[in-house]
């Protein structure tokens, strides 16, 4: 999927984001502030980000995982150069919220951004009871995928310009996304940049006790796979001190149905003293 994604007409509308975010009277005068994002166009209809070119070789743009998105189904792993291969939950994915993603929802605060939305079942169940959500993923068949959904979305790097910089309630890390670029304490540190000074972080941690940066590939376990790129998979304990590296502190923590949860809020600074200037 090389060419530019479509995001349907109303799809990132008035109240979608944080305010001021995003404005839409029509389609045809969407402007986008807080972050410089410009690369929005209107085709038959439809907003239309422009994709650059070096996104067409985004990994998750690999027919593999394309393919599992259109089916709703697997197989489908990350595959390291050692053979080793991590099972991904395309089924649950493309499904309908579930009651463990309920448990993260019920703790969403103001709007949210759901970052590495995949095929978007979390902000299109925010979506549906009203919230203000918006979901970014570079995949575009996922974006595509969360706007037929319902939920508004923008096929976007955490790590580019975004909507509403700095204002956002709520973020989420979900299904694993705490790996999004395999360097778990840079992605923590962009996420603050994103958030409002109260803002609340839910993480999903790995089951495992785990703390590693690999190289992984998308594959479907029938010989077909994309191309490398970084990933990270930390455990609770691993997560908790990445995130106190970069300010992060513990809200709470909990289980549902065998998945972990973390929320964190940023560290607030030390009172200055009496003699500080």
């Amino acid at each position: 999927m090389s060419t530019a994604e479509t995001v349907r007409e109303g799809a990132v509308h008035e109240g979608s984001v944080p305010d001021g975010a995003v404005r839409e009277g029509s389609v045809h005068d969407v402007s986008v502030r807080e972050g410089s994002v410009h690369d929005l166009s209107v085709h038959h209809g439809a907003v239309r980000e422009r994709t650059p070119a070096r996104r067409a070789a985004a990994p998750w743009h690999a027919d593999p995982y394309v393919r599992a998105l259109h089916a709703g189904r697997g197989p489908l792993f990350l595959r390291r150069a050692d053979g080793w291969m991590l099972p991904l939950d395309v089924e649950r994915w493309c499904a309908d919220a579930d009651a463990a993603d309920r448990t993260v929802l019920r703790r969403c605060q103001g709007p949210i951004l759901d970052i590495g939305c995949g095929p978007g079942r979390l902000v299109a169940a925010l979506a549906l009871h009203g919230r203000r959500c918006l979901g970014i993923d570079v995949s575009q068949a996922a974006v595509a995928r969360t706007v037929r959904a319902g939920g508004p979305a923008l096929c976007r790097s955490v790590f580019e310009p975004l909507p509403g910089e700095g204002r956002w309630g709520t973020a989420l890390l979900i299904d694993g996304n705490i790996g999004i670029g395999g360097d778990p304490r840079a992605l923590l540190a962009r996420v603050a940049q994103l958030m409002a000074p109260d803002g609340l972080l839910i993480v999903e941690a790995a089951a495992a006790d785990v703390d590693e940066r690999v190289r992984v590939r998308v594959d479907d376990g029938r010989g077909d796979a994309g191309t490398a790129f970084p990933w990270a998979r930390v455990g609770v304990r691993a997560l908790l001190h990445h995130a106190h590296a970069v300010g992060w502190c513990p809200v709470e923590q909990w289980t549902a149905r065998d998945r972990g949860f973390v929320s964190l809020r940023r560290t607030p600074p030390l009172p200055r003293s009496g003699t500080e200037r």
